[in-house]
């Protein structure tokens, strides 16, 4: 159902430091992790992830290395604290695969625009907001911002105030009718970017808070990395990419000049992972 995006460059990078005590911050369905235990028999993960369906699947997968990993339901925001409830105080290295797993794009939640269902978009179902809230209960000025910060949308005024209007009306309920809004000012025309891609990315980061808890998590790994420990970030578009290569100059010896891409035969494999880059740091 997921394919892990650059499997081999990721773990090559994380376990390049001999150590075998890893986090991963994002575990998904395990497939990071799976190839983890398989390169070095000596590890153990702690794996973390807000959805509780992934983690479910994640126990599943993962079932051949019982013993090895320990799993747990949190924003990885929260690192601290599940790394204090495992009684630890320093880690070999933090790995973080952002962005939507093809888990959540399939599940009847509203990640994708793609097919009518309600406007949710929340990773944990346990969170308080939803799509449906930022929709119909954000300002006209609030959904502006939002479109142009978190979706970089050159349309966001037009879209913002279109939403506006139509919710007046009656309530905007699922994504589809979203979606009809956006097309009605900006209609596709088919090629590789959808207009409502932005839109639905913007809203999405923000009923998750994708890039503050990001932050929050990248800044809490220094505390827990150990000399030489490592931290490996996938991300998936410029704004989170901008806050891990920041992250990384300031605090940590890059180990990746530039970002690493998928190959075109993984591209070809795997769509979805054309837009990855993985950056890594080290710490002194």
């Amino acid at each position: 159902m997921h394919i892990p995006v650059l499997l081999e460059e990721s773990t090559d990078l994380l376990l390049g430091n001999g150590g075998k005590l890893y986090v991963d911050c994002t575990i998904g369905l395990g497939g990071h992790t799976r190839r983890i235990l398989e390169k070095n028999p000596q590890a153990f993960v702690i794996g973390i992830d807000r959805d509780p369906y992934a983690l479910e699947m994640a126990q599943e997968s993962l079932k051949d290395f019982e013993g090895r990993y320990s799993l747990y339901h949190a924003n990885f925001s929260d690192l601290d604290q599940v790394l204090k409830m495992e009684g630890l105080s320093q880690v070999d290295g933090f790995l973080f695969d952002l962005g939507v797993s093809m888990l959540q794009l399939k599940s009847p939640r509203g990640f994708s625009f793609q097919r009518d269902e309600p406007l949710d978009m929340r990773m944990n179902p346990e969170d308080r907001l939803s799509a449906y809230q930022v929709v119909n209960n954000y300002s006209e000025r609030d959904l502006e911002r939002i479109f142009k910060e978190y979706g970089e949308e050159p349309y966001a005024k037009r879209i913002a105030r279109a939403i506006v209007l139509a919710r007046a009306k009656k309530p905007i309920e699922t994504t589809l009718e979203l979606v009809e809004i956006i097309t009605s000012l900006l209609p596709y025309k088919g090629g590789r970017i959808h207009p409502a891609t932005r839109v639905f990315q913007a809203i999405r980061i923000e009923v998750n808070e994708e890039l503050k808890s990001l932050e929050i998590a990248l800044r809490k790994t220094l505390d827990f990395l150990r000399s030489g420990g490592r931290v490996v970030v996938i991300s998936f578009h410029s704004l989170e990419d901008r806050i891990v290569k920041n992250f990384i100059k300031t605090h940590l010896k890059p180990l990746t000049k530039k970002p690493i891409t998928p190959t075109m035969e993984e591209v070809k494999k795997n769509p979805a992972s054309r837009s990855a880059k993985l950056r890594a740091g080290e710490k002194p």
